[in-house]
C-alpha cells in the first residue's frame, strides 16, 4: 500500500507573488491535488465513493509556511492519511525543499457525506482500510475557529465559472484567493511565515454572493465568509516576520 503520496514540482510563474515566493493559495491548490490523487491510488477516489453515494468535503485545513520557496525552486509535496477524529479523517501534508527539509506543513480533516442526504458519515470504516502513519504528524491538532466579535465588512464575491469545481460548488482553495484579495498585499508580500486556519462551514454555489468579513487580530487577521445570516467559513491568517511562530 502507497502509505505516502510524493511529487516533485518546480515552483511556477503563475504560484508566486511580487515577492517572487510561493502564495499560500498556490500551497493549498498543492495540497488538494496530492490528496486527491492519493486517495485514487488508495481506491476511495471520486469514482469509488460515488458508487457507494459518498464523496469526499474539506471541512478544516491549517497551513504552517515556515519558509516561502521561491520561483524555479525544486520542492516535494507530500500527503498522508492520519486516521479519524469523531467526524473527520485527518490528512496531513508537508513541502519539502531540495535537501529534504520540511518547509511547509499542514493538516486537514475531510468528511464523508452521504450525496442523496448530503450528511456526514463517520469515517472509521473507510479510514481502518488506509495505512495510519502513526507517529507521523505534520501539525499536532485540527483547529476550530471560534466566533469573533467586531469584524467589519471588507468585500463580497459572487462566484463564477472559473471558481466552481467537480461537485458544483467553490473551491476550497477558492476561500483562500478571497482571504488574500482583501488583505493588504504588502501585508502578504512582505510575510516570511504564514500560518492559516480555515474552517468549511456550508457550500457556496455559482452566483451565491458571499459577503467577506475581517478585523485585525494579534500577528494577523480573523475572517468571516457570510451568506444570507449564515456561516460559509471561518479563517485566521498569522502573519510573521520573526522565529518565533505560533504552533
Amino acid at each position: 500500500m502507497n502509505d505516502i503520496e510524493q511529487n516533485t514540482f518546480t515552483v511556477g510563474f503563475t504560484d508566486v507573488d511580487p515577492s517572487d515566493r510561493l502564495k499560500l493559495s498556490a500551497v493549498c491548490d498543492y495540497f488538494q491535488e496530492a490528496a486527491i490523487n492519493h486517495a485514487e491510488k488508495l481506491g476511495m477516489g471520486r469514482s469509488a465513493m460515488a458508487q457507494t453515494g459518498e464523496v469526499w468535503m474539506l471541512s478544516r485545513l491549517n497551513v504552517l509556511m515556515e519558509r516561502r520557496p521561491k520561483y524555479r525552486e525544486t520542492i516535494t509535496v507530500r500527503s498522508w492519511p492520519r486516521g479519524s477524529e469523531k467526524l473527520f479523517a485527518i490528512r496531513d501534508y508537508d513541502i519539502l525543499d531540495e535537501n529534504g527539509k520540511p518547509i511547509v506543513r499542514g493538516r486537514s480533516g475531510w468528511l464523508i457525506v452521504d450525496i442523496e442526504k448530503h450528511r456526514p458519515l463517520r469515517p472509521q470504516e473507510k479510514v481502518t482500510k488506509l495505512p495510519l502513519n502513526a507517529g507521523l504528524d505534520a501539525l499536532p491538532l485540527l483547529t476550530n475557529i471560534g466566533l469573533r466579535d467586531g469584524l467589519k465588512l471588507a468585500g463580497e464575491r459572487t462566484p463564477f465559472y472559473s471558481d466552481i469545481d467537480y461537485n458544483g460548488h467553490v473551491n476550497n482553495s477558492r476561500y483562500v484567493q478571497w482571504i488574500q484579495d482583501i488583505t493588504e498585499p504588502d501585508v502578504l508580500e512582505k510575510a516570511d511565515r504564514i500560518r492559516l486556519d480555515i474552517n468549511y462551514a456550508s457550500e457556496t454555489h455559482f452566483k451565491e454572493t458571499t459577503e467577506l468579513w475581517a478585523i485585525p487580530i494579534e500577528n494577523g487577521f480573523a475572517y468571516e465568509g457570510r451568506r444570507n445570516g449564515g456561516i460559509v467559513f471561518r479563517a485566521e491568517l498569522g502573519i510573521f516576520q520573526e522565529k518565533e511562530i505560533r504552533k
